[in-house]
């Protein structure tokens, strides 16, 4: 039987063939993991994102060498979203003696003025599903999305409003205006011509087009053609 959902890839670098987030992704059904050698990068997924991997402990010796910032730098210019992932817990590195000080300005810097988004997961079964997590994200914000210029409906007064610019010739500020006067869409729907008309910015041409449009039985009058379309 076919995956309904696609399967995502990832390609993994071959150096981390020992890593626990390696493990748990190929321990998703959902998931297909190839092997290769990324010159950037501990992951790549779909092709939609560039992550690097980093134990704690790792992370320290990144900043004490300078290798972080190199890192970070051919991430941010790779041209893909990318994100920085840390893992572990805490008390790994709490033998180290480098100061949580200088350790909060590596990360500053990496996030705040390279522009790369920086993640936390305590092992490597989180630092997975945070990948694909993250790749689906990508993945959804990249589909069109039918709207209608201006409306957003996350509430109701949004919901009912994107209704209403369903409406001949009513856009974002005229279906406030109709809200305002009627206080519901279905009072709008059922008002007759000269009630529209009493809402400023609605004459009889876009009066008479609203109730064409919502009747079952009235035919489009001559006021209703081409010609009243045009001088709405």
């Amino acid at each position: 039987m076919g995956h309904l959902i696609p399967r995502i890839q990832v390609l993994a670098d071959d150096r981390e063939r020992n890593s626990p987030t390696l493990t748990a992704l190929q321990a998703l059904e959902d998931v297909q993991v190839r092997m290769g050698r990324l010159a950037i990068g501990d992951y790549r997924i779909n092709e939609e994102l560039v992550v690097e991997r980093k134990g704690l402990s790792d992370l320290l010796a990144s900043i004490e060498d300078g290798r972080l910032f190199r890192q970070a730098g051919a991430l941010a210019a790779c041209g893909t979203p990318c994100l920085l992932l840390l893992e572990g817990h805490a008390q790994e590195i709490q033998h180290r003696a480098m100061r949580r000080e200088a350790i909060q300005g590596a990360l500053l810097q990496v996030s705040l003025v390279m522009g790369i988004p920086v993640l936390r997961s305590l092992d490597g079964e989180e630092s997975a599903h945070l990948m694909l997590h993250a790749a689906r994200q990508l993945l959804r914000a990249r589909r069109p999305i039918a709207f209608r210029p201006g409306a957003c409906p996350t509430a109701r007064r949004r919901a009912q409003t994107y209704i209403l610019q369903g409406l001949p010739g009513i856009g974002r500020g005229l279906a406030l205006r109709l809200l305002d006067h009627f206080g519901s869409v279905e009072a709008v729907m059922t008002a007759p011509t000269e009630a529209l008309r009493q809402v400023p910015g609605i004459g009889l041409h876009k009066a008479t087009r609203i109730r064409w449009a919502l009747s079952t039985d009235q035919a489009p009058s001559p006021t209703t053609g081409k010609g009243a379309l045009e001088s709405l």
